[in-house]
């Protein structure tokens, strides 16, 4: 097994480390995939790296995944635009203010808008 000796700054190193891309234009076949194990151990081997072959779907995309896909992305842009929209920000924050600490409270303004935007667009019929 190989051994990896960190330079000085480095702790570890954890997640994809290079990508194939879709076009398969200038890039690597395969995934280079780093981990790094955080539970407590004796040992001080807790990086991993992990060769992963580009995976190609083999199931055709149903219609209610299409249909989660475009939920998404119409919400997401419904997010965007209500943060810049000055005439709700105030409101928005002092409403997210007020809810944050109840039990169910959103803890980030980000999913706070989330959750409106949600039930909005979930309400249209």
């Amino acid at each position: 097994m190989a051994k990896v000796t960190w330079s000085t700054g480095i702790d570890h190193v954890s997640g994809a480390l290079s990508k194939p891309s879709k076009s398969g234009q200038h890039s690597c076949k395969k995934m280079l995939l780093a981990t790094h194990r955080t539970a407590a151990t004796t040992s001080s081997d807790c990086n991993r790296v992990y060769m992963r072959d580009k995976v190609v779907r083999t199931t055709p995309v149903l219609a209610e995944e299409l249909a989660r896909r475009a939920r998404f992305a119409t919400v997401g842009v419904a997010v965007a635009a209500r943060k810049k929209d000055l005439s709700k920000v105030t409101t928005d924050t002092e409403n997210f203010l007020a809810q944050r600490n109840q039990p169910n409270g959103k803890k980030t303004m980000k999913s706070y808008l989330w959750s409106l935007e949600l039930a909005a667009y979930d309400a249209k019929p």
